[in-house]
């Protein structure tokens, strides 16, 4: 009877994988790593970084399976409440650069379907679209706040379709190659010299686009229990998604290299109709581009890419709503959070909603959002927030790993039916190597030619660290006001 209850683990592999794993990995890893090069960097990343990553969390959910707070149920069973309350806060605050991203990528997918080009959107001054995505954000954040998700349920909708489009890319791609052989294809050498990528500057400033693209593991925690053996279903069902995400990363980076040529950072290529793009604007607008092209080989205009931006399209404005309201009341709901941040941040309206946090998410986000209005082009604000995202979001996979290492640390205290390496000293080691990876991806992803996209990526992730730090402080005061 329990084992009825109880999923297979193909099950679980296919959850994780669907959540997981998007188009526009494909598209940021073959814009950032030149092409095919990426393949040699995908390959790495999945065998040293994601598999250890993805069976660490299978050992924390198994350890803590009556925990629902996720990572800051973790840390404060490990480390205690009050380091619990900053990975609440990081995991909160990490989602202002993705909430900025959001609302200028569904610009961006709006503007497909009315001028099914990537250039009409680049002619726009700056500040229009800025402040078109600023107008955006606040009419989100009204629905937010008034208790009104209505595009929730199609966020699950526009995911799984997102999911399939980009399985039927793939398909599409090397079935076109096959159908219509004389379509023009770009020739790509595999040669071990055209595969392997030069050790320089940009290739390491860039991990960290990869780093975001595996992380997130974290979300399928609370099913590891609720797989037939755990013991053994569980590490199963994350390698067969290693191996599933790792052949639509390589699969899709050949098919993009048949459609593009290798386009390196900063320089520019040649489409198939002879128009020149640089590789700001294919970061921009190549997931757009793949589906425009593939319609054209199989004599369908601009239908995929049109269904494409519309599923993208609903898709960013859900999960616009969702980033503003879930990571919010994460963090506000948890009982010690509410004893360390100011007594305003916990004001509730008539709908539950956290009105002075969604008023502290619209003024961070209005400020990162008015300062790219100085930026030269609406596609280089898109690059920038991809970038930035990419150093920011990866901060709350610090403390996965945390929660990892003083769990071996302390591994008696805490029975689980699943274990990832029985050896304390090797699990201790591999939870050291991903939180190293993944601060030293960060900080490195921080650089840039750019000095104001520097200064951007380094001061971001420093106003939101100490805004946590200093809040405990203010309601300290607060508190020590009141009482006497």
């Amino acid at each position: 009877m329990e084992n009825q209850k109880k999923m297979k683990w193909q099950t679980l592999c296919f959850m994780c994988f669907s959540t997981l794993w998007g188009f526009g990995n494909v598209l940021n890893g073959f814009a950032y790593f030149n092409g095919i090069q990426v393949i040699f960097s995908w390959i790495l990343m999945f065998a040293l970084y994601f598999v250890p990553y993805a069976l660490m969390v299978g050992e924390l959910g198994s350890a803590f399976k009556e925990k629902g707070g996720g990572v800051t149920s973790w840390i404060s069973e490990t480390c205690g409440s009050k380091i619990a309350y900053y990975a609440g806060w990081t995991y909160f605050a990490v989602h202002i650069t993705y909430i900025v991203s959001k609302s200028t990528g569904a610009l961006k997918a709006a503007s497909w379907l009315v001028f099914q080009n990537g250039t009409t959107y680049n002619t726009f001054p700056t500040i229009y679209v800025q402040g078109a995505a600023l107008i955006l954000l606040l009419v989100f954040a009204w629905i937010a706040s008034r208790g009104l998700n209505p595009l929730k349920k199609l966020a699950t909708l526009a995911g799984t379709s997102m999911f399939v489009m980009s399985i039927l890319y793939i398909i599409m791609m090397f079935g076109a190659k096959a159908m219509f052989p004389n379509a023009g294809y770009v020739s790509m050498d595999f040669s071990l010299k055209n595969l392997v990528p030069s050790f320089n500057v940009e290739y390491f400033t860039s991990l960290s686009i990869l780093v975001f693209a595996v992380g997130g593991c974290e979300k399928i925690s609370p099913y590891v229990n609720k797989v037939e053996n755990a013991s053994k279903g569980f590490p199963k069902a994350m390698i067969a998604v290693a191996i599933m995400v790792a052949v639509c990363a390589l699969l899709g980076t050949v098919a993009m290299g048949m459609m593009f040529p290798a386009i390196a950072q900063g320089g520019e290529g040649t489409l198939l109709n002879g128009e020149t793009i640089t590789s700001t604007s294919f970061i921009a607008n190549g997931s757009y581009l793949s589906f425009q092209l593939l319609g054209q080989y199989y004599g369908m205009g601009n239908v995929l890419m049109i269904i494409y931006a519309a599923c993208n399209l609903i898709g960013q404005l859900s999960t616009l709503v969702i980033s503003i309201d879930a990571p919010l009341r994460m963090f506000l709901d948890d009982a010690t959070t509410q004893n360390m941040v100011p007594k305003s941040m916990l004001k509730q309206n008539q709908y539950g909603a956290y009105v002075n946090g969604i008023l502290l998410i619209v003024v961070l986000s209005s400020i990162l959002i008015a300062a790219q209005m100085l930026v030269p082009g609406a596609d280089e604000v898109l690059k920038q927030l991809t970038k930035l995202n990419s150093v920011c979001m990866p901060l709350r996979y610090l403390w996965v790993f945390a929660a990892y290492i003083m769990l071996r640390k302390a591994t008696d205290r805490f029975p689980r039916e699943y274990q990832f390496v029985k050896n304390n000293k090797l699990a201790v080691g591999l939870g050291a190597w991903c939180f190293l990876v993944t601060a030293a991806c960060c900080i490195m992803g921080m650089y840039s030619t750019d000095i104001f996209t520097m200064i951007l990526n380094v001061l971001t992730p420093f106003v939101l660290i100490m805004l946590g730090l200093i809040m405990p402080y203010i309601r300290k005061r607060q508190d020590a006001k009141e009482a006497a």
